[in-house]
């Protein structure tokens, strides 16, 4: 969802005439790898990152794409400017005529939800580093992210209500997980902004560091989640996930099956080798 205002924020739109993203798409969503590292930047500061579809399926590539990367092991996800993203900017996104039913849903389906699934289901750890506003779905990116860092500045706002809208982008689904049921409904009922000190306090944020230390911070967890044993964590991602969507035998069953896969990779033979050999793990990331 996006709003021509968050929390009292005036959102810039661009001019009728220009194109959908106010530029090339790859100028809009910036993509660059080092060191084993995926780092993603959302390019709109004039519209604090409000994605337009264009946008977003750019970013669902870009993690498809660092999720089958052998050479990615992390992955960052930022936005310049004052804003993380501002949700999605659906100017002239809409069909005109008339709204026929499942059009709604089916927009929801193939657009914000499956940006968040995209998140979910990367095969790499994924660290947002929340710069500043994070609006609607663009909150939902970064809570759907495996660790969160804002910086001081940064705020978190549940728009939706505000419009007269019901959460979308798995709102619903992420947050209850991440900060119970009430909270979450708070949050949802009113649309407040909540400031970072807020947010990690109640469990949305892991971490709130200094405007001028995000990036670096993101870098470093970045660049140690790199380090890693790749498959090890991307089962453990699984895990945790599905955590709270089943029963215990389940959970144990998927456990169990997590470690027999993970058993078959080098890094865990290496992990193991490198115990009896008392020296520090070399992982690869195979």
């Amino acid at each position: 969802m996006a709003a021509d205002d968050i929390g009292g924020v005036d959102v810039p739109h661009p001019p009728d005439d220009a194109d959908e993203a106010g530029g090339p798409v790859g100028a809009q969503v910036l993509h660059g790898v080092e060191g084993a590292v995926c780092r993603i930047t959302l390019n709109r500061p004039e519209a604090l990152n409000a994605l337009t579809p264009a946008q977003r399926d750019r970013v669902i590539d870009l993690l498809a794409g660092a999720s089958a990367d052998p050479e990615v092991r992390a992955v960052v996800l930022t936005g310049t400017g004052r804003g993380f993203c501002a949700g999605a900017d659906l100017r002239g996104g809409g069909a005109a005529g008339e709204r026929l039913p499942g059009d709604v849903a089916r927009t929801i389906r193939l657009g914000a939800q499956r940006l968040i699934a995209a998140v979910l289901d990367c095969e790499k750890p994924v660290v947002a580093a929340v710069n500043g506003t994070a609006a609607g779905l663009g909150a939902h990116l970064a809570f759907a992210c495996d660790l969160v860092l804002a910086a001081r500045s940064a705020r978190f706002i549940e728009v939706f209500v505000r419009r007269g809208l019901v959460p979308d982008g798995g709102g619903a689904h992420l947050l209850p997980r991440l900060v119970g049921p009430q909270r979450a409904k708070e949050l949802m009922f009113f649309g407040d902004a909540l400031g970072a000190a807020d947010a990690e306090r109640i469990g949305l944020v892991n971490r709130v560091v200094a405007d001028g230390d995000l990036a670096a911070t993101a870098d470093a967890w970045a660049t140690r989640l790199a380090a890693g044993p790749t498959r090890a964590l991307a089962l453990t991602k699984h895990l945790v996930n599905a955590s709270l969507d089943g029963d215990r035998a389940a959970a144990f069953a998927a456990e169990a099956s997590a470690q027999e896969i993970n058993m078959t990779t080098r890094d865990a033979r290496e992990g193991v080798t490198s115990f009896v050999e008392r020296r520090p793990p070399r992982f690869t990331g195979r």
